[in-house]
């Protein structure tokens, strides 16, 4: 295979199918009334955004960035699922006027669904609405937060979402037709999202709600061993739901990200460089780790080494090197390779699991973007040339 310039992701297309098929065929056996929306916070990449929507899934946005690119990609307004506290009121409005989901997070967007349905009264409206709840007591150490609070969604447990229901209530034409509970958690345990179904129930008896939707959003973990995969997920979420909830009347919504595409992707960099500092031996590649961990928050990372020659039986084992990037800063070190073969110029590491955040994430720092391939039968096809200064400068004036 040809060896490509450095650095540049890798799709698996046939691994990323895999996973989708995994998915719904999980929703299908278990709770056969599903919706897919994928995130587009996670990944908007063009052509895994065309993947996705050729598989049946919906967009779920949260910006109206991420709507005008949903529609210039193809996506009819219907076919969005709006999520998030960063809604614009235009297109707000045009989701729902056209029937597509909107999961409502603020006061702020329940003064905007009343004056919209003002102006068109003879037209009946259907929203969702997200509840924000204390998962951590449901499940202990397991959440993002913790016992601070999410800051998301109307509060369960301070009356903040009874309160929004009431008002929602009191707009003639409009009907609280969906739930959306979304939750970070650090674990992604099948207890995380079995909890979160138990909540939707609890709701549902408390309210009296006649929901057409249950929107569980996303967080599933994927393409980790002895971790959950969705066929773990959904028997569990499933079990739940039934309590209150059935198929024929409720479709359930997921919102994947991470678990659908940080299996199938990697990053490739080379070493450009070694140095040696106060008896630490540097790595210099040109990756980064703002390449692979942009919120700076991993404490490892799965990779395999691609040895360039001689082989790395004939190389000294060194017993620290510190795998560093290509950026000035100093926290730019991915990870301290130890009791290893010496790695060299041209040597090349590959990240694995990196394709949830990592490309939307990037910042424009020092190096523009990088390349994107999709592997296809054993062929590597680019899907998006690196940036250069022309692509950096365009829409800008120079005066």
């Amino acid at each position: 295979m040809e060896m490509l310039q450095t650095p540049y992701f890798v799709i698996d297309e046939a691994v990323l199918q895999n996973y989708y098929d995994m998915l719904t065929g999980s929703l299908r056996e278990n709770w056969n009334n599903y919706l897919v929306g994928y995130s587009f916070k996670t990944n908007s990449l063009p052509w895994l955004v065309s993947f996705v929507k050729k598989n049946g899934a919906f967009a779920e946005v949260v910006s109206e960035d991420e709507y005008l690119l949903a529609r210039r990609l193809g996506y009819e307004n219907r076919e969005i699922i709006y999520n998030g506290p960063y809604k614009s009121e235009s297109s707000f409005r045009e989701v729902l006027l056209a029937g597509g989901y909107v999961n409502l997070d603020s006061r702020l967007e329940i003064s905007w669904l009343t004056r919209l349905a003002s102006e068109y009264p003879e037209q009946t409206f259907s929203v969702g609405i997200r509840a924000n709840f204390d998962l951590e007591k449901m499940c202990p150490g397991e959440t993002t937060m913790g016992e601070i609070s999410g800051r998301f969604g109307f509060c369960y447990e301070s009356g903040k979402f009874a309160e929004a229901l009431g008002l929602i209530r009191e707009i003639p034409n409009v009907t609280v037709a969906g739930l959306h509970l979304h939750s970070s958690s650090k674990s992604r345990s099948v207890n995380i999202f079995r909890s979160i179904a138990r909540m939707a129930c609890q709701i549902q008896k408390e309210f009296q709600l006649s929901l057409s939707y249950v929107d569980l959003g996303g967080g599933y973990c994927g393409g980790m061993k002895s971790r959950p995969e969705y066929p773990d997920y959904f028997p569990a979420i499933a079990e739940e739901l039934s309590a209150c909830f059935a198929p024929e009347q409720t479709k359930l919504i997921v919102e994947p990200g991470i678990s659908l595409i940080s299996k199938c992707t990697t990053f490739v960099t080379s070493v450009f460089d070694t140095r040696d500092i106060k008896g630490t031996r540097y790595v210099m590649t040109d990756g980064s780790r703002f390449n692979i961990d942009a919120t700076m928050i991993k404490t490892s990372h799965l990779f395999h080494i691609n040895y360039s020659g001689p082989d790395s039986n004939d190389r000294p084992l060194l017993p620290q090197q510190v795998i560093s990037g290509f950026t000035c800063m100093e926290c730019d070190r991915m990870f301290t390779h130890e009791n290893s073969p010496e790695l060299i110029s041209g040597d090349r590491i590959v990240y694995e699991n990196v394709g949830g955040y990592t490309m939307s994430l990037n910042p424009l720092f020092i190096q523009y973007f990088p390349a994107v391939y999709i592997r296809r039968d054993d062929k590597l096809i680019q899907v998006r040339r690196k940036w250069t200064p022309e692509d950096y400068i365009q829409g800008t004036t120079l005066i």
